[in-house]
């Protein structure tokens, strides 16, 4: 304890008791003798008496506290700086001058704000200012780090706790704590050799370098840190063991200049001093806005205290992989703006970088293209459900600001039902019942309900396709451009005459296909583009192209179908590839299958023999089932059976979210937090030092920040219950 109460300040706050005891006390739920404390301990009245009159953090109150002296010379400085900052607020409690020290009762003031106060609660409600905590908060929990009080009102004792309020105690005893500090993706390397953590100064503040996105981060991450009090449901069993308070995070670039793209330098390194100082280093921009939200993670609240943050800490991070993504499909159902930046930005806090907007498919084009119009204005769901160009600006810089980039996928040949709507006379086998009457699966016109490609044959194909391209890239500055190429149904090609005709000649599917890709790829390429392809474009068994047509040095293949396998098929061709398995990454399996009158749900004992559906293991319908739980996500090693140098050429990993069944009101559930844990395996993997996988560590780590992340606005679903998380290893299969 370094505070010490001199006589001065003392003596006013035992006159401010004996007026108004009575009434701080009923507020507290404390009786006036339980506030009656010796001079040497009346700094945790000051505290009391400064939680009741709500004050922000800068308010002119907090200035008389620099009276009650302190061994600190930061600290007081500190106190000093605020005196500086609170020249703008009008309202006062008491009326200070910290040079002497002296101490004026307005004990007007504080009868009226008390009187003021709602009836019928106890709690106390946090200031709304952007700073983060009160000064009374603050300097009770330098003042004393045990809970006080009826214990009926308090919860105590926890050594991890500042001031244990009603309805916002810590859940755990300090016997059942851990001296670990949560961060997700776990970094690279942390060491935290002499856990400690100070309080975060009231006056607290990032430093950084001029940049446009780079300080649109920074405020952001400022206000976040002073406002989002997060109260871990386990948190570290530090006390506040460092008298200064963490005042100021400076921030260091080295090259400010480099953009946002594939492979940029995403490192950062961040060290928090004892004396009350941070610093941030990164090679990039990019690099910072991660260690940003490192240093936010080691921000934390107890029990409606003060902020507090770990210090002596010292971390250096970087991804394992340059892509890691989230591919959301917003054709089969519209997500507006709100919902697509809220997942940019979990996907930051998640230090995902890559946002994959599958945005047109057979069901719907919501995309205005400039060029195009006709597009979205016939094929879209309506004018409420379309993405401007002012929108697509407004995505993509959202994203810039969080570090994400957005690459744009418009899927091609196939899934082009929607084309149709105002190009009918380019879409094949458009708006016809995707399973003809009789016919086999073999003889589908397309893999689900919602028919159409693209006719290569058709000289307006080209035309138009090529107006898409160029809009595309006009909108979207990324330097990926991914142009579909999964699931060409053969039976939907051979429906149009022009086709027949082609077969008939001598003709193959594979070369309709090569046709079509020769006549887009070059343009995609001429306009500096990465070309992204799904997997069948080389793997599929039926059609598809040879290497001539994707040269290996522009083109990246995205592998969706038989694990492993398929990882290894595209490796081994040279190909670079992401990965999106089905078998691990696909959000929407096993939800059962869209399609109606379906008799094969109306089975009351069991299924046909030999055919699992509703029992015995069936997939209840979903071709990709069962559903992927984040243990799945998190076990996925997407570099499983390559060689070192195969590996290399593996550039990341997606998680993605197909909307068949899925729109706003299901998507965060669908994604978040399934999408971290695929987020962690692709930032620092899903191994222990000894290689050992940390899938059980990492639960109680993922519960924890699964609430953090609810706290931040986002819906994600839980794990566990809550039980689990305040009882560690009870809810294993293995303890």
């Amino acid at each position: 304890m370094f505070i010490r109460a001199n006589h001065k300040s003392a003596s006013a706050v035992k006159s401010i008791l004996d007026n108004y005891g009575k009434e701080v006390g009923q507020w507290l739920n404390l009786s006036k003798s339980t506030l009656t404390f010796s001079i040497n301990t009346d700094h945790r009245l000051v505290a009391m008496v400064e939680e009741v009159m709500d004050i922000p953090a800068v308010s002119p109150s907090f200035q008389y506290l620099g009276g009650l002296g302190f061994s600190s010379n930061p600290l007081r400085d500190a106190l000093n700086e605020d005196k500086k900052r609170a020249s703008n607020y009008t309202r006062s409690i008491f009326n200070h001058n910290v040079d002497n020290g002296s101490l004026i009762n307005s004990g007007e003031s504080l009868h009226s704000s008390i009187a003021s106060r709602p009836q019928g609660g106890n709690r106390i409600s946090t200031p709304t200012d952007d700073a983060s905590s009160s000064s009374s908060n603050y300097q009770a929990a330098l003042a004393t780090e045990t809970c006080f009080g009826p214990s009926e009102t308090f919860c105590y004792p926890s050594t991890s706790c500042c001031i244990c309020y009603p309805s916002t105690c810590c859940f755990l005893s300090s016997s059942s704590l851990q001296p670990e500090i949560n961060v997700w993706p776990k970094p690279r390397s942390l060491s935290w050799p002499n856990p400690q953590t100070a309080l975060l100064s009231p006056t607290f503040q990032i430093h950084s370098p001029t940049h446009k996105h780079l300080q649109s981060a920074v405020d952001r991450y400022l206000h976040l840190i002073r406002s989002e009090h997060h109260q871990p449901i386990r948190p570290p069993s530090v006390n506040v063991t460092i008298s200064t308070p963490l005042l100021t995070l400076n921030i260091s670039v080295a090259d400010l200049s480099i953009p946002l793209q594939h492979g940029v330098d995403e490192s950062y390194s961040l060290l928090i001093l004892t004396p009350g100082y941070a610093n941030l280093t990164a090679e990039t921009v990019w690099g910072a806005m991660k260690g940003l939200e490192t240093f936010s993670q080691l921000v934390y609240q107890c029990g409606g205290g003060p902020l507090k943050i770990a210090t002596g800490i010292y971390i250096w991070d970087r991804p394992l992989f340059p892509h890691r993504g989230v591919m959301l499909d917003t054709s089969r159902n519209y997500y507006g703006m709100k919902d697509l930046m809220r997942t940019i930005e979990a996907m930051s806090a998640n230090k995902l970088n890559v946002f994959h907007w599958h945005i047109t498919d057979s069901h719907s084009f919501p995309l205005v293209l400039p060029s195009e119009p006709e597009l979205a204005r016939k094929g879209s769901y309506g004018a409420g459900m379309q993405y401007t160009p002012s929108d697509v600006k407004s995505i993509v810089e959202f994203g810039m600001e969080r570090g994400v980039r957005i690459m744009p996928e418009i899927d091609t040949p196939a899934h082009t039902g929607s084309w149709a709507e105002a190009y009918p006379e380019i879409v094949t086998c458009a708006n016809m019942f995707w399973m003809p009457p009789g016919s086999s699966w073999a003889d589908r016109l397309a893999s689900e309900p919602g028919t159409g490609q693209l006719n290569p044959l058709s000289p307006k194909t080209h035309q138009v396709v090529q107006n898409v391209i160029r809009d595309l890239v006009s909108l979207f500055p990324d330097t990926f451009y991914h142009a579909g190429h999964d699931e060409i149904i053969p039976a939907c090609w051979k429906a149009d005459p022009t086709v027949q005709d082609f077969l008939s000649k001598g003709g193959t599917l594979s070369q309709l296909l090569e046709i079509f890709v020769n006549a887009t790829n070059p343009i995609i390429t001429s306009l500096n583009r990465t070309s992204v392809y799904w997997e069948d474009v080389l793997l599929d068994a039926t059609i598809k192209v040879g290497p001539t047509s994707l040269p290996k040095a522009s083109t990246i293949l995205q592998t969706w179908n038989n694990g492993p396998n398929n990882t290894k098929l595209i490796v081994a061709a040279g190909y670079r590839t992401i990965v999106s398995s089905s078998d691990f990454y696909y959000l929407d399996c096993g939800h059962g299958d869209f399609v109606g009158n379906d008799s094969r749900y109306d089975r009351q004992i069991g299924d046909e023999p030999g055919q699992p559906f509703n029992y015995q293991g069936g997939s209840g319908g979903s071709w990709c089932g069962p559903y992927k739980t984040w243990q799945r996500v998190y076990d996925y090693d997407i570099t499983y059976g390559l060689s070192e140098k195969e590996a290399e050429l593996v550039v990341g990993g997606e998680v993605a979210l197909w909307s068949e069944q899925a729109d706003p009101a299901v998507m965060d559930g669908r994604i978040w937090p399934r999408a971290s844990a695929m987020a962690e395996t692709m930032w620092s993997g899903n191994r222990d030092e000894s290689g050992k996988k940390r899938y059980a560590e990492a639960t109680d780590r993922l519960n924890e920040w699964r609430y953090r992340m609810v706290g931040r606005g986002v819906g994600a679903e839980p794990i566990q219950p809550l039980w689990c998380l305040t009882r560690p290893t009870m809810c294993n299969l293995v303890q």
